[in-house]
């Protein structure tokens, strides 16, 4: 049986980037890239982030990286189900977007990001307080 299909969240990729303790517990749970979703509203969090912090060569680095994985643009049944799920949950439109892409590919959601926890196929990590 394969390994489930996964979208990992900005908030885990950068953790993993950074290499931080929960970034190591993540490290295990990454997916190979034939297996990882990377919504594009992720690759823009992403890249804004990684130039600000850690600078350009790198953000172009970790955006091609993500190229190789299974890139899924916001269409208007994400953006509809997105939707849905922010008056659901009270998620922020950025993250109702990414849980979306998630529950419309039937992926898991890889996160640190606390509000998630608790959703259903989402895999959560708390940040070190």
């Amino acid at each position: 049986m394969a390994p489930p299909l996964c979208v990992v969240d900005t908030s885990a990729w950068i953790e993993w980037l950074t290499g931080s303790a929960v970034g190591e517990k993540l490290r295990q749970h990454f997916p190979d890239k034939s297996r990882c979703i990377v919504p594009t509203l992720v690759q823009l969090e992403l890249s804004k982030w990684l130039v600000r912090e850690r600078g350009e060569v790198l953000a172009d680095q970790v955006i091609a990286y993500t190229q190789k994985c299974v890139v899924v643009s916001l269409d208007t049944g994400i953006a509809l189900l997105a939707a849905d799920l922010h008056r659901e949950h009270k998620l922020a439109t950025a993250d109702a977007v990414v849980y979306a892409t998630a529950r419309r590919e039937g992926a898991e959601l890889l996160t640190c990001d606390a509000h998630f926890e608790g959703l259903r196929n989402v895999a959560f990590f708390a940040k070190a307080a």
